[in-house]
């Protein structure tokens, strides 16, 4: 009897998800085993069952909640802000070439810019407060952003331009019925990077300086050489990374049912 396929793509999907499951157990049996065996030392290389149970004192003391909501708000206003601005602008450029001619050698030099070191200056600018690590991940989520848009609306085919051209159709249903539907796609591949940048731009910001943050209590292990701390932190930031890119999968599962190849 021939197998469903919805239930050979379940089954597939479980064995996958044991599978990783597996990995990572392995990975941290791994490590244990080392540090147990004295091979890596545990000075350098911290003791798994010590990370999980600081994990584990912080979540039921609460002690990280305060910290991972300052880097999670930090991390969701990098995330939109820098994608709306990714958007608008790709969409700007890529519609206009004479602008885009002008500007393209100044967008690649700023987009060369190691971004890291712009954590000071922004420090300067707006403080050791949330705002100074937010603009720094609009900076980092920007130009991701910023490239898949326009490389997207540089990809819509002419003759699909002209013959909706042809049929009367005005600039913004130009934007809206072509533009816009070509750009999708392109914009929710680069969100996957994006999430993490900001992430990245929180934590760095936090690291650099910060009174509150997952970063900066990784900062505080540090200036003790409390290793255990630090990649306690290092995990908590590493699964809500996860999440949150699971929740732009999910987004994108729902918003692009229409792009091809969804459904195969």
């Amino acid at each position: 009897m021939p197998e469903i396929p919805a239930l050979s793509r379940a089954r597939r999907r479980a064995a996958l998800y044991g599978a990783r499951a597996l990995l990572l157990f392995a990975v941290f049996f791994l490590w244990w085993a080392l540090t147990e065996l004295r091979i890596l030392p545990t000075f350098f290389f911290g003791r798994p069952l010590f990370v999980l149970r600081r994990v584990g004192e912080w979540f039921v003391s609460g002690k990280i909640y305060p910290h991972l909501g300052v880097t999670l708000a930090e991390t969701a206003l990098a995330f939109a802000l820098g994608t709306a601005l990714g958007v608008a602008v790709g969409l700007w450029l890529g519609l206009a070439p004479f602008a885009s001619a002008l500007f393209e050698p100044y967008v690649k030099a700023a987009n060369a810019m190691p971004r890291v070191i712009l954590a000071p200056i922004f420090a300067v600018w707006f403080g050791l407060g949330i705002a100074s690590k937010v603009a720094l991940g609009i900076t980092l989520v920007f130009f991701i952003v910023f490239f898949n848009v326009y490389q997207g609306v540089r990809e819509v085919s002419p003759e699909v331009v002209a013959n909706v051209r042809m049929l009367g159709a005005t600039r913004r249903q130009m934007l809206r019925h072509v533009y816009l539907p070509s750009a999708t796609s392109w914009v929710f591949s680069s969100l996957h990077t994006s999430v993490g940048m900001a992430f990245v731009g929180a934590v760095v910001g936090e690291y650099l300086g910060s009174a509150a943050g997952v970063g900066y209590l990784i900062l505080q292990a540090e200036g003790s050489f409390d290793i255990d701390t630090v990649f306690a932190g290092i995990l908590v930031l590493t699964a809500f990374a996860l999440a949150l890119d699971l929740a732009v999968t999910v987004a994108e599962a729902r918003l692009l049912k229409w792009h091809p190849g969804r459904n195969a």
